[in-house]
């Protein structure tokens, strides 16, 4: 097999041992890095030249991209990504990152010597217990979301209590992360939060009790779909619900203010149908 076509069957960083179970010879290993096509990561690992860098780093550390690191690679909700997050073997003494964080953990599900990435499952399990409550909630709904993960298979494997209540409270509904924060920060209420309810021709994010609606705008409410949102607010209201519409801004950085309009409205009764 061509070494370029080998490697590629593993996004461009390998181990030199796998691509000798694949036919590549020692002799493309050593005319390929003479042309420029690959380099040497570490020991027994080689790369495409333009290999993602973050797989480059972590064959060269040792690690694997695990944790909220590897939830954004597969498109979940992350509330911040920007810190790398990497796992390593418990006692991996010769893993070394200078930035972001590792987690030194033994797997529940194994990792393939071969892979710089985690299985998804781990990354979730990890940040079960790196992540803020919420935070970490978020994750998992969008993994449930979007169907990449079984809960079946999930709960019938050992889980820490962390990613054990998680997995118990997770729900497969909410769009975005935005969607589950808001939900987890008002469960205390004694009212029914049902979220995604169609109305009136389109979907709402929340409805509380029978009347009150809450829509959480994230960037894409702008020009033609402002203007369709505005539209359906109206006609909510000519049908006698209320609308409360929020910003991601107030809901991560002006919490009180949420709370107190959703609390005030209740307290009025707005929830409930006359």
């Amino acid at each position: 097999m061509e070494i370029i076509e080998a490697l590629l069957q593993f996004d461009g960083v390998a181990r030199i041992e796998a691509l000798t179970r694949l036919g590549v010879t020692t002799h493309q290993l050593r005319k390929a890095r003479g042309r420029g096509l690959i380099f040497s990561v570490r020991r027994g690992w080689v790369a495409l030249r333009d290999a993602d860098p973050m797989l480059v780093a972590a064959a060269r550390r040792g690690v694997v991209l695990s944790c909220i690191t590897l939830a954004a690679r597969r498109g979940l909700w992350v509330l911040d990504a920007s810190e790398p997050h990497v796992a390593a073997p418990p006692h991996a003494g010769h893993a070394c990152v200078t930035k972001g964080v590792i987690h030194w953990s033994r797997p529940l599900f194994p990792r393939h010597p071969d892979s710089c990435e985690d299985s998804l499952e781990n990354a979730l399990v990890l940040a079960a217990r790196c992540q803020p409550y919420e935070s970490a909630l978020a994750l998992w709904e969008s993994a449930l979301r979007q169907s990449l993960v079984d809960p079946v298979v999930l709960s019938r494997a050992p889980l820490p209590p962390h990613a054990r209540e998680l997995l118990g409270q997770a729900t497969p509904f909410a769009d975005a992360g935005t969607e589950s924060i808001f939900r987890t920060r008002l469960r205390w209420l004694r009212v029914p939060i049902t979220p995604q309810v169609w109305l009136l021709g389109h979907r709402v994010d929340f409805l509380i009790g029978e009347r009150l609606v809450v829509q959480i705008d994230g960037g894409h409410h702008v020009d033609a779909q402002r203007s369709s949102d505005i539209a359906h607010d109206a006609l909510l209201t000519l049908h006698g619900y209320h609308v409360i519409r929020i910003s991601y801004t107030q809901l991560m950085n002006r919490w009180q203010d949420v709370h107190a309009l959703i609390v005030a409205a209740i307290g009025q009764r707005l929830h409930l149908a006359t």
